[in-house]
């Protein structure tokens, strides 16, 4: 199962051989925020909010495999999450347009903290998208080919591709396998999501994706958004890849209003794009290969886990220097390397890559692949991995909210 759950593989471009064993309007966000702050870096309610989502992400690697089944239970930690209600699970299968994920009901719930503090989730709908997870989606899932993005239609446009005027993207264009995935997922997503919009009504949504997910679900936000003119969504995403061009990402930033982003209001902005220190998938498909950034950047800079509040750094723009930026203004293979040294992990499997006009001067041709898919997993917890209690490396912790440790003494 490790071994069929390396996301990396599926972001590197179109290399011609792989000889490896391995084959604008008003938010509603989930967390009612409130005066309590860390001494620095984001609040402690927000920092909670984007733990338990990783929590709600990290179940999406059941799907397709031992499952997620009513009212809400999985081998993995679902009793964690009383106050959901599963919706449907889907899954479009292994091949280029390989789709995972589920859609729940979220009723709210208050979490205590140690002190007698509260920390208040409240009610949403919840679409959660999973990862690359096979060997097969992996392989087949290279092609970083950029294709024109043209926006769907309004709801009574029919379901043909087409776009609203007010909604022309101008020279926009989107990778090929990361749009195919979504248009696979949207016969399923779509239908369920609207069921149960009008079964609860003044529930806001809220859109969450690791790795291949976190670009569905970036995808999935800009047509509810603009086709189908629903304001109240909330997007957060974990190690998401970059989508398409600048073109597209100036679309999502104008969409989501993410350029308007201030000291006061950052954490309440509706797209949240969490990134990791260590992790070399926001960085990927590469610039030269025409891929740009999009804003909304949340930023781990501690290199292990658990993060705290105060590791976590909120970005400025698309491709802000004191965070992902920082690392594709250096030589990328010097930096991917050198935040890898510190890494502990002794197996060394490495991807042999023939080299390729696309690939020879922008592209290490051996890789610590093994290395790279652990650092795309920590995000608060290590992602991926659907077993009893979750990762191994995570049995004995507590719940979600438990792992702030001494900032409970704040509270």
């Amino acid at each position: 199962m490790f071994l069929s759950s390396l996301p990396i593989l599926s972001l590197l471009g179109p290399l011609s051989t792989l000889a490896t064993p391995l084959g604008l309007s008003e938010q509603h966000p989930i967390l009612s925020q409130d005066a309590l702050s860390s001494p620095q870096g984001i609040s402690v309610p927000f920092f909670a909010s984007l733990e338990r989502l990783a929590r709600l992400v990290d179940i999406t690697y059941c799907v397709g495999t031992t499952g997620v089944s009513p009212p809400f239970s999985c081998a993995s930690r679902c009793k964690d999450f009383p106050s959901l209600k599963l919706e449907r699970t889907w899954n479009t299968g292994v091949l280029l347009s390989d789709s995972c994920g589920y859609i729940a009901v979220d009723h709210g719930e208050d979490r205590k903290t140690r002190n007698g503090g509260k920390l208040n989730f409240g009610p949403a709908i919840i679409v959660a998208f999973r990862g690359t997870y096979s060997i097969t989606n992996t392989i087949v899932d290279l092609s970083t080919i950029p294709q024109e993005y043209v926006p769907y239609p309004a709801p009574d446009g029919g379901d043909g591709e087409g776009e609203r005027p007010e909604h022309k993207c101008t020279n926009c264009t989107v990778h090929m396998g990361f749009m195919s995935s979504w248009r696979s997922a949207r016969e399923v997503v779509l239908p369920a999501l609207k069921a149960a919009r009008e079964r609860h009504p003044g529930y806001p949504i809220h859109l969450v994706g690791h790795s291949l997910g976190g670009a569905v679900a970036a995808l999935a936000s800009l047509e509810l958004r603009l086709s189908m003119g629903w304001t109240d969504l909330t997007v957060t995403t974990f190690g998401e890849p970059r989508v398409g061009n600048k073109g597209l990402a100036n679309y999502l930033d104008a969409a989501f209003g993410l350029k308007n982003a201030t000291a006061d209001n950052a954490e309440k902005l509706p797209y949240r794009r969490v990134t990791h220190i260590n992790d070399p998938v926001p960085l990927l498909p590469l610039t030269e290969w025409g891929f740009r950034p999009h804003a909304g950047e949340v930023y781990i800079t501690k290199s292990e886990l658990q993060p705290a509040p105060e590791d976590l750094r909120l970005c400025h723009g698309d491709n802000d220097p004191e965070c992902m930026g920082g690392a594709e203004s250096e030589d990328w293979v010097t930096w991917a390397w050198g935040a890898l040294r510190g890494q502990k992990e002794e197996v060394d499997i490495e991807l042999e890559v023939q080299e390729s006009s696309v690939v020879a001067s922008s592209f290490p041709v051996r890789f610590k692949l093994w290395q790279l898919f652990f650092a795309h997993r920590d995000y608060f917890w290590r992602l991926g991995l659907c077993v009893p209690g979750g990762d191994p490396a995570d049995w004995g912790r507590g719940p979600y909210n438990m792992s702030m440790g001494a900032l409970h003494d704040d509270l």
